[in-house]
């Protein structure tokens, strides 16, 4: 029999040795099962053991799980195909003659990046190499330069096929495809608040973004050139989403064919060899060890707290706050954002949503300012895509937002953090505004998915 202790104080035990440890540099994935072990063993009894396999057998046989290394392996062999580079050439050739036309292509490109891709650090990096020094030759603002990398590659969360749609789907128990789809109108209403933003600025400011000198410029011809260089990912993106929002194919078989699609274009852009072939699989083989292993011991540390009773405590704490459905939201809202200033998606994701999913199942949303609430079957697919805007906005808060390091590792080096930490502030507010549309106006999340789904 373990020691007695009350919900409160296993709830300060087990969250600040938590935080202590990830403070001291200890990896998330074992810092959670080993947590939970030790946790197990010294509070728990002999039944509770029991939780070690039984959260974690049901994880290892999700079918749904397995479309997350086959969207990683395509990323991978994109990138090594040189699709990010030629992405980005295409947009900006196109748009250069615009002011602040560079900053907008990064958007663009970032926003088809996201619909390839799903992986956030793929597209910071990438982007950061080939259009900030671009930008930076041609004297943009560092806060448009750096800012449009920032806020773009952060879609890469929302824009299907996001990984941490698939991940929600599977914590939360809900449809994958459904969240994708709910995802598809929020998405492109972030992107073009960026676009509109860049155009703000730069009509206010033109030195803020100069539009290529026009020797630079191209003309129709190499135009159409471009674009037909772009036809075949873009066309495996089309195919990969079409079947999934069509209702031909599963997530997971629409990841196969996209998977398969990937070594074609590869192919197709002669750059398909055994080196690409290997370092595209190791890379899969890592973020899928290292999201799988953060599965384990988050499910674990997560379970054995809701086993003694931490779902009812957060629940009651958080009702005793005194806050109707709306303000419980937002207090949730903060306290994400909080938790992104210090942990990665994953261990966010698998920590907060298997408490805050039933809780708000429990909350009636009948809608604010007279305008139409959410329907109780529709909360999970609502809370969902609200959650995956707000983690856009996670991955931007200074001081420890992952983008803003991400960008930092490959920027020059008369960018500082500073600077980038300047340049996340207005993208930040937008996204702030975007999840304000989404919350207001749930319909945004709602409509595309009663189309499809009916």
């Amino acid at each position: 029999m373990g020691i007695e202790i009350s919900i409160g104080w296993l709830t300060v035990l087990m969250f600040g040795s938590l935080a202590l440890l990830l403070m001291a540099g200890l990896p998330l994935a074992f810092v959670t099962g080993g947590l939970a072990c030790i946790f197990l063993f010294v509070f728990g009894d002999a039944a509770m053991l029991n939780i070690l396999p039984s959260r974690i057998f049901p994880l290892m046989t999700d079918y749904q799980l397995s479309a997350i290394p086959l969207f990683i392996f395509m990323a991978s062999m994109l990138e090594r195909a040189g699709i990010i580079e030629e992405l980005f050439d295409m947009v900006y050739k196109i748009l250069g003659g615009l002011r602040g036309g560079l900053a907008i292509s990064t958007i663009i490109a970032s926003t088809l990046l996201a619909a390839m891709c799903g992986v956030i650090g793929a597209t910071e990096v990438t982007m950061g190499l080939i259009a900030l020094p671009a930008m930076m030759r041609r004297n943009y603002h560092p806060t448009i330069a750096c800012g449009s990398i920032l806020a773009g590659g952060t879609l890469g969360i929302l824009i299907p096929p996001s990984i941490l749609a698939i991940l929600f789907a599977v914590v939360a128990q809900q449809s994958v495809g459904e969240l994708f789809i709910g995802a598809v109108v929020p998405g492109f209403i972030l992107s073009s608040m960026y676009i509109i933003y860049i155009i703000a600025v730069t009509t206010i400011k033109p030195e803020a973004g100069p539009p290529l000198p026009v020797e630079d410029r191209v003309d129709v011809r190499e135009k159409i050139r471009l674009l037909k260089n772009m036809f075949a990912p873009i066309a495996l993106v089309v195919l990969v989403l079409g079947i999934i929002f069509a209702g031909i194919a599963t997530p997971v078989e629409a990841a196969g064919v996209g998977t398969f699609g990937a070594i074609v274009v590869s192919a197709m852009h002669r750059k398909l060899n055994w080196k690409n072939m290997r370092s595209a699989a190791m890379t899969t083989l890592k973020v899928t060890g290292m999201v799988l292993w953060i599965i384990f011991g988050a499910t674990l540390f997560v379970g054995f707290y809701v086993v003694n009773g931490g779902q009812a405590f957060v629940n009651d704490t958080i009702a005793g706050t005194g806050l109707g459905p709306y303000g419980i939201l937002i207090l949730m809202m903060i306290i994400l954002v909080v938790l992104g200033m210090f942990l990665d998606w994953v261990g966010i994701l698998l920590l907060a949503v298997p408490i805050f999913v039933p809780l708000m199942k429990t909350l009636s949303f009948d809608g604010v300012f007279g305008l139409p609430g959410v329907a109780p079957e529709d909360l999970a697919l609502w809370f969902g895509v609200v959650y995956m805007v707000n983690m856009q906005m996670s991955f931007l808060s200074p001081p420890f937002g992952y983008a803003l390091f991400y960008l930092k590792s490959v920027a020059p080096s008369n960018v500082t953090m500073a600077q980038i930490y300047r340049s996340s502030i207005p993208f930040l507010f937008l996204q702030a505004t975007g999840l304000a549309i989404c919350i207001i106006f749930p319909e945004v999340v709602l409509w595309l998915p009663r189309q499809v789904y009916g």
